[in-house]
């Protein structure tokens, strides 16, 4: 099982790497997440520089992409040569867009009909790509989902924990990250948000 989080230059910390950490939570052989980016290292928007894990062709090749956001996806979706080697696929993955990686799913046409969250700077532009904005943290639809805010970014890892692994696998992931003392109310309002998404939902072949 691998899971490729899209991460570019200009990354946000909070989407790509908590994400990371909520992800990692599974502790199974064979479970694989990692960064994924078009060069060797991308350097955040706050300056944070790390290093990929993995090459925009594994990503495109992975079970489950989680499209990370920063404060250069314009940029990103304004190259077409970089755009032509996110080669995602719905039948065959699960796909996520956190805030502005909502966008990057939007142009690669892969919205079309489906309405999505994003966070409130990415809303106009995903919006004049013709995607219906919702004034909610998550939404999904078949094996695409898409979050809004840098804080529902637990959630989107969690979605993807619930469909590769578990729905009781999810809780114990989030049970884990949640501020102490406030772990239950935490998980049952995260899962509140995830829960209606799982119902039908089949993991692509």
């Amino acid at each position: 099982m691998h899971i490729a989080i899209l991460t570019f230059e200009g990354y946000n910390e909070l989407d790509s790497l908590i994400a990371l950490g909520v992800l990692n939570r599974i502790k199974k052989p064979g479970w694989r997440v990692s960064i994924a980016s078009p060069t060797e290292r991308v350097r955040s928007m706050n300056g944070v520089v790390i290093e990929s894990m993995a090459t925009l062709d594994e990503a495109s090749a992975a079970d489950a992409v989680l499209v990370g956001s920063g404060s250069q996806t314009r940029e990103v979706v304004a190259d077409q040569a970089l755009m032509a080697r996110l080669r995602l696929d719905p039948s065959r993955q699960l796909l996520a867009g956190q805030c502005s990686g909502t966008l990057i799913l939007a142009k690669l046409g892969l919205l079309n009909g489906v309405p999505a969250c994003t966070d409130l700077t990415t809303k106009p532009w995903v919006q004049a790509a013709g995607v219906d904005v919702l004034n909610q943290p998550l939404f999904a639809k078949g094996n695409i989902a898409t979050a809004g805010g840098c804080l529902a970014s637990p959630y989107l890892a969690a979605w993807m924990i619930a469909r590769l692994e578990s729905v009781e696998a999810a809780e114990e992931a989030l049970y884990y990250v949640a501020p102490v003392g406030e772990r239950e109310d935490y998980v049952a309002r995260a899962m509140g948000n995830i829960s209606p998404y799982l119902h039908d939902a089949t993991v692509p072949a």
